[in-house]
């Protein structure tokens, strides 16, 4: 069980929240990923009613073993779950940990939803737990979640190629960026401004 990250940790925006996941929540979120339209770019296919309980479910046990921290997104305003994101590959005696797994209802694709999430957990990373580093993957051919991570600050460290092995057997090579410590007191401000300029959903 991690101790770095409470397992009560919750994370409020202004526009979302984020809440620690739970099998409560599976329901609720398994009728939102039926869009096929969420998995293009991930190496699974959660649109699987199975797939979905297999993944989730192992998202809960790598929570107890402390490697991931799985949060679902609440649209505040809207009063509903919209999606989720997580914290992945928590190595807290490097200090370091891994943003991804951020998915939504493609209603809120074009609004700063995402951006707010990013901007939550960065302060959460960097200024709760002391993060000397936070990483971002993308799939190689994501353009539009590449263009946004550029955008907010993070750096482009390289392409990880024969990264992961998609549900249908092919090989995603995965994009790889970081923001460290001495970055965060640029990329904040430069983040939060972005959340800004995009309407809230």
């Amino acid at each position: 069980m991690s101790r770095w990250i409470g397992l009560n940790a919750s994370l409020t925006g202004t526009t979302v929240d984020l809440a620690p996941l739970e099998p409560k929540h599976f329901f609720d979120l398994a009728a939102l990923a039926l869009d096929k339209r969420i998995w293009e770019f991930c190496p699974f296919n959660c649109s699987e009613a199975g797939r979905f309980r297999e993944i989730f479910n192992e998202a809960l046990c790598e929570r107890d073993r402390g490697t991931q921290f799985p949060f679902v997104i609440i649209h505040k305003a809207h009063g509903k779950f919209i999606g989720g994101t997580r914290f992945l590959d928590i190595q807290q005696s490097h200090r370091k940990l891994e943003i991804g797994w951020t998915w939504l209802a493609p209603d809120y694709w074009a609004t700063s939803t995402s951006l707010e999430c990013k901007l939550l957990l960065l302060t959460f990373g960097f200024e709760r737990l002391g993060a000397s580093r936070i990483q971002l993957k993308a799939d190689e051919n994501d353009q539009r979640s590449r263009r946004v991570i550029e955008k907010m600050g993070g750096r482009f460290e390289g392409i990880l190629r024969n990264d992961m092995i998609r549900d249908n057997q092919t090989i995603r090579h995965s994009a790889m960026y970081s923001i460290i410590d001495t970055d965060w007191e640029m990329v904040k401000p430069t983040l939060t401004a972005l959340c800004r300029e995009h309407p809230g959903g």
